[in-house]
């Protein structure tokens, strides 16, 4: 494959990451677009050197587009990915795959049976920091993991909220702080832990009035491994910490700040930890949204579309594939059943 033809659906701050993203790809073409708003899409395709479609028909007609990438709202992808994967499109979906186990399965299922690739987007786990943690547990530095946490404790505004009208919203957004802000860090905690067996959560509305979803929530959490921890999400914290998930173990602990490791304590050295403590004293700076949604980088998601085509030249999945996307719905999901019920609650 020469190059990969992309087409987007559903344009906004989020599809312009991709297509910043794109741009800095060899062998990617961002080919082009198709909102539900005209003046969105016509706005779009100037400032980033594409077409634009006047229907989702029209985009998914278009042979010059190889993958369709997803930015609707959360709880909009399954129509757009059930109908590009039955035109025999790839598929790349933003976070949330969905906003429900089941309509995940419904994007999953629907990639398997037209022979489609699917990538759900979380460039989280693309960052050197991550990645450094991930390496690190699987070769065992950490020996047993016993305690592993995740904390989201950012702000957004009321405005935030009112700039659209699906923010915040239990139909479309699929739940609050957990749901759109925290999912990045309950990813790279069940990817970090090997998943997920069961959580214990209260939710609650504190910061933002009228707001029909949690904007504040702490859960629980029992690893699959046998390890515990904690989960904690909220926008209802000024002015924004960065994004902080700690992973202990009997034998060395770590702690992730946005996409930077900020401590690396291990009881058996090697020659790898003086590079990594040495960037941990220069302070070199990470990426994250704590305050301002648009101050994320868009370095992750090149990472990932990068993986992406290399994996259709490959003809293997993606690092981050539909079932995989489909673990932190299904603990988040978890987690809003528990605070409903006062139950411990398992994902399914």
């Amino acid at each position: 494959m020469d190059s990969t033809g992309f087409g987007i659906i559903g344009v906004g701050m989020i599809a312009s990451f991709h297509a910043k993203a794109l741009a800095e790809i060899p062998g990617a073409r961002l080919v082009t677009c198709y909102d539900l708003s005209p003046e969105r899409s016509t706005a779009f395709a100037a400032e980033y050197g594409c077409s634009y479609k006047n229907s989702l028909n029209d985009l998914l007609a278009d042979s010059s587009v190889d993958t369709v990438i997803i930015c609707t709202p959360s709880g909009l992808h399954l129509e757009p990915a059930l109908a590009a994967a039955a035109a025999g499109k790839h598929l790349v979906v933003e976070k949330p795959l969905e906003i429900t186990p089941e309509r995940c399965d419904r994007i999953i299922a629907a990639a398997r049976d037209n022979n489609v690739r699917l990538a759900g987007i979380f460039p989280s786990r693309f960052s050197e920091g991550a990645l450094r943690i991930k390496g690190a547990i699987d070769a065992g530095r950490f020996g047993r993991l016993t305690v592993l946490d995740a904390a989201v404790k950012w702000h957004r505004s009321d405005e935030y909220y009112a700039q659209a009208g699906w923010r915040g919203t239990w139909a479309i957004d699929g739940g609050g702080a957990l749901m759109n802000q925290s999912i990045h860090a309950v990813d790279l905690l069940q990817w970090f832990s090997g998943g997920i067996t069961e959580v214990s959560a209260y939710t609650a509305t504190l910061g933002h009035k009228d707001l029909e979803v949690e904007d504040t929530a702490a859960a629980s959490v029992l690893h699959t491994s046998g390890a515990v921890g904690t989960i904690t999400g909220t926008t209802a914290s000024w002015p924004g910490w960065a994004k902080r998930i700690e992973i202990s173990g009997t034998a060395g602990s770590a702690i992730l700040e946005d996409d930077r490791v900020t401590r690396w304590d291990f009881k058996e050295t090697r020659p790898v930890d003086e590079g990594i403590l040495e960037s941990i004293k220069t302070g070199e700076t990470g990426t994250g949204g704590a305050g301002d949604p648009a101050a994320i980088s868009f370095e992750g998601h090149r990472r990932q579309l990068t993986d992406f085509i290399e994996a259709l030249a490959e003809d293997r999945d993606p690092l981050v594939n539909g079932p995989d996307a489909r673990k932190s719905v299904s603990v988040i999901t978890a987690i809003y059943r528990s605070a409903e019920s006062g139950l411990r609650t398992k994902p399914q």
